[in-house]
């Protein structure tokens, strides 16, 4: 079984719109969307029509989470009080262009997905279990970065049975593999799908990941983080010719 994952879109249509393109040439069994569709760039109405359009499955960023409720907290954790003025703006902007449709459709996000393979159809067959989240298990707007202990990432998995976890939130994209002589195959994995339309590893090119999946091997999984090039600057022009602050237009550019 081959999954594209793709999260943190962030409204950013041009990047989505690139993304998809390449997924399409890949031509995996399923895509699934881990989030954060909506916020810091204009097009939120755009992005959820075309997931929906394309019927991919989609699990709840905890921005999605706000807009959905209407709120004006994101569930965010900005650094500086500058930035934490530029992430209200952008709330406020986006509960203010999404048409009830698309704030409709929020609310119906799930924040979990669970995904079993098995090895075949014999009764001890092992399953590979697959969690999905945006930012963890315990929290929606958890920050798992790749610097995370091995014990901590195995404290959140044992509990949820999970051969491999799978999140973003923090726009960096990452593989471990967690030796554990408990489990089903000896290993666990996490893997961090990156962003489509917000990357902040220095990458400005649009992210995610393909898994490749078989439990019948030895190995059942493998894993590729792709980058895809886009019109970047086209898009950060879209966000300065918008009300959301220009420091969005920037970030675009030096993905940051």
């Amino acid at each position: 079984m081959k999954l594209a994952l793709i999260s943190d879109i962030h409204a950013n249509l041009p990047a989505l719109q690139a993304v998809l393109e390449d997924i399409d040439a890949r031509g995996p069994d399923q895509v699934i969307c881990l989030g954060d569709l909506v916020g810091y760039a204009p097009w939120p109405n755009e992005v959820v029509a075309e997931v929906r359009r394309r019927g991919i499955v989609c699990i709840a960023g905890n921005y999605d989470e706000g807009v959905g409720l209407d709120s004006d907290d994101c569930g965010c954790a900005y650094k500086t009080d500058q930035d934490r003025a530029n992430g209200t703006e952008s709330i406020a902007y986006t509960n203010q262009e999404v048409s009830r449709e698309t704030r409709a459709y929020l609310r119906t996000l799930p924040r979990h997905l669970r995904l079993t393979f098995r090895e075949g159809r014999r009764p001890d067959a092992r399953a590979f279990q697959v969690l999905l989240v945006h930012g963890s298990p315990r929290k929606i707007n958890e920050y798992l970065f790749e610097d995370r202990s091995d014990a901590s990432f195995l404290r959140m998995m044992e509990p949820e049975d999970a051969d491999l976890m799978c999140f973003g939130h923090t726009h960096r994209p990452f593989h471990r593999a967690l030796d554990d002589e408990g489990s089903r195959w000896g290993v666990r994995h996490v893997v961090n799908t990156g962003s489509v339309g917000k990357p902040k590893d220095g990458d400005p090119r649009a992210g995610y990941v393909v898994l490749d999946i078989d439990p019948e091997q030895d190995d059942p999984l493998e894993v590729e983080v792709v980058r895809v090039a886009y019109d970047v600057e086209g898009a950060a022009g879209a966000v300065e010719a918008s009300p959301l602050p220009d420091a969005f237009a920037q970030a675009l550019r030096a993905a940051h």
